[in-house]
C-alpha cells in the first residue's frame, strides 16, 4: 500500500544527532520514499493520513526477549535468580504445549505493537510457534532457539538441527531473520559452545546469548573454567560471527576491552535485571568505550512489561543515580539505544531504526494530544521522559498499517487475551 502520513512531526536523523521537524513521509510499498514536503514524480497514494498533532518515530527496537513467556507475567516475582528460572519458570515450562507457546507469543506481540515496538529479537524453545505469530500479525523479529548442549550430546545437536529447521520453514517471510541462541555458559558447556561457534561460522549466521547476568553465573565460571563469561565466549570463538550479549551486568573492565575488540553489541535490560537482584549493566562505561549499546525488556516472566517506553525511561535515569552524574546517558543516546543500536545490533541498520529514504516503513505514530505529552517542549526528551507508550496511535510495519487509532488489524486480541488467560489456568500457574 502506498500511503502518506500528511503535516507529522517526524523524528529524522541529521549528522549522527535526530531532529524533528513537521513534515509529509510518503510511503511505497514496504519503504520510506520520500520525507519531504512534496511527493516524489510519479507517487500516488492509496492512502493519506493527516497526522497533525502527531509524531513520527522509527519503530522501537526490542533487542532481547523471549516472547512465550508473555503468560508467565507475574508468576514468579521477588525471588533471586537461580529460585526464579529453576524453581518457577523452568517448572512452567515443562508443562507448555506448542499452542501455549504460540499464543503467548502472540500476546507478547500484541503488547509490543501497542506501545510502539516494530520489531524484536527472541529467544525461544518451541520451533515454529513464535514464527508463526510474527508472520500471522506482520510484526518484524529476529528468532533464536534456544541451545543447550553438552559436547556432541544428542540433545544439543537436536536443537541445532531445530534452528536450521524453523529458518528454512520461514524463508518466505521477509520480516522474519534467524540466529543462533546458545543460552548462557551454565547450560551449554565449552565444548557444546565450541560447535555453536563454529556452526555460526559455517552458516554465515549470527549469535545472541546471555552472558554475565548475574554473580553466580560468574562465580561458576570461574570456578568450572577458570575466567568470567566474557573470556569464555572469546576462548569458544563465538566472538568471530556477529554477537549479542544479553545482560551483561556483572563484567569487567577487560571484558569490555574484549567485546569492544570484537564489535559486540550489548543488550541492557534494566528492569529484568533489577527486579531480580542482579543489579546494573555498565551502560556509560560501554558507551565510553564505543561498544554498541541497544536496548531490551528481557521475558514478562521477569520484567512483568514488554514496554519500551517503560525501559527507556529506566535506562535514561538509572545511571544518572547510580553515577550522580545527570548527565552520563542523555535522553538522545536513550531513543538512539532503543532504535538504530538495535538495529545495527541485529545486522538491520541499512533497513530500519530510523526514518530515512529507501529504508523499510517500520513506523510508530504517537498523538501529542495527551496529557502526558502536553506542552511537547522537547519531543525527543518526551520519549524517555513523558511517554508511557499508551500514546502510540497508529504502527505501521514494513509498509503495512498494523494498529490504526489504538485498534490492531492484524491481530484478534480477543481471543489472544482469552487463550492466555486459558493457558494459565490449565498449567495452575495463577497464585
Amino acid at each position: 500500500m502506498n500511503l502518506t502520513l500528511k503535516n507529522i512531526l517526524a523524528v529524522i536523523p541529521q549528522n549522527d544527532k535526530d531532529i524533528t521537524k513537521i513534515t509529509n513521509i510518503f510511503i511505497e510499498g514496504d519503504k520510506i520514499a520520500a520525507i519531504a514536503d512534496d511527493a516524489p514524480a510519479g507517487f500516488k497514494a492509496e492512502k493519506t493520513i493527516d497526522c497533525s498533532g502527531k509524531m513520527a518515530i522509527p519503530g522501537l527496537i526490542n533487542a532481547h526477549t523471549h516472547s512465550y513467556m508473555a503468560f508467565m507475567r507475574n508468576v514468579a516475582d521477588d525471588l533471586s535468580f537461580m529460585d526464579w528460572l529453576f524453581g518457577r519458570i523452568d517448572p512452567i515450562e515443562q508443562k507448555m504445549t506448542n499452542e501455549d507457546t504460540y499464543w503467548g507469543a502472540s500476546l507478547a506481540i500484541l503488547e509490543m505493537m501497542k506501545s510502539g515496538t516494530t520489531c524484536f529479537n527472541d529467544m525461544h524453545l518451541n520451533i515454529h510457534q513464535t514464527s508463526r505469530a510474527v508472520k500471522e500479525s506482520g510484526m518484524r523479529a529476529v528468532i533464536c532457539r534456544g541451545l543447550v548442549g553438552s559436547g556432541d550430546d544428542e540433545a544439543g545437536s537436536s536443537r541445532l538441527a531445530q534452528a536450521y529447521e524453523e529458518r528454512d520453514a520461514f524463508q518466505d517471510c521477509d520480516r522474519l531473520t534467524y540466529f543462533l541462541g546458545p543460552h548462557a555458559p551454565y547450560t551449554c558447556d565449552e565444548a557444546f559452545l565450541k560447535i555453536v561457534a563454529a556452526e555460526a561460522k559455517k552458516n554465515h549466521m549470527s549469535i545472541h546469548m546471555h552472558l554475565s547476568e548475574s554473580v553466580t553465573e560468574i562465580e561458576n565460571c570461574k570456578k568450572d573454567y577458570g575466567c568470567t563469561p566474557i573470556e569464555l565466549a572469546e576462548r569458544c570463538g563465538l566472538f568471530e560471527s556477529p554477537f549479542i550479549a544479553a545482560h551483561c551486568v556483572q563484567i569487567t573492565p577487560s571484558d569490555m576491552d574484549i567485546m569492544k575488540k570484537y564489535g559486540v553489541s550489548i543488550v541492557t535490560n534494566p528492569a529484568s535485571n533489577m527486579k531480580l537482584g542482579n543489579g546494573f549493566a555498565p551502560v556509560p562505561e560501554m558507551l565510553e568505550k564505543g561498544i554498541n549499546v541497544c536496548l531490551g525488556t528481557d521475558g514478562a516472566a521477569s520484567n512483568n512489561s514488554l514496554n519500551m517506553f517503560h525501559e527507556m525511561s529506566l535506562l535514561a535515569l538509572i545511571h544518572k543515580g547510580t553515577h550522580r552524574a545527570s548527565q552520563c546517558i542523555s535522553s538522545a543516546e536513550t531513543f538512539r539505544i532503543a532504535t538504530i543500536n538495535g538495529a545495527k545490533a541485529l545486522g538491520l541498520g541499512s533497513e530500519i531504526g530510523s526514518l530515512e529514504v529507501g529504508k523499510k516503513a517500520d513506523i510508530a505514530i504517537l498523538d501529542l494530544n495527551t496529557p502526558s505529552m502536553c506542552p511537547n517542549n522537547n519531543p525527543i526528551a518526551s520519549l524517555s521522559y513523558s511517554a508511557n507508550g499508551s500514546e502510540v496511535d497508529t504502527v505501521i510495519i514494513n509498509g503495512e498499517l498494523t494498529m490504526e487509532h489504538r485498534k490492531v488489524l492484524t491481530m484478534d486480541e480477543e481471543r489472544i487475551l482469552f487463550e492466555n488467560e486459558k493457558i494459565m489456568k490449565r498449567i495452575g500457574a495463577q497464585l
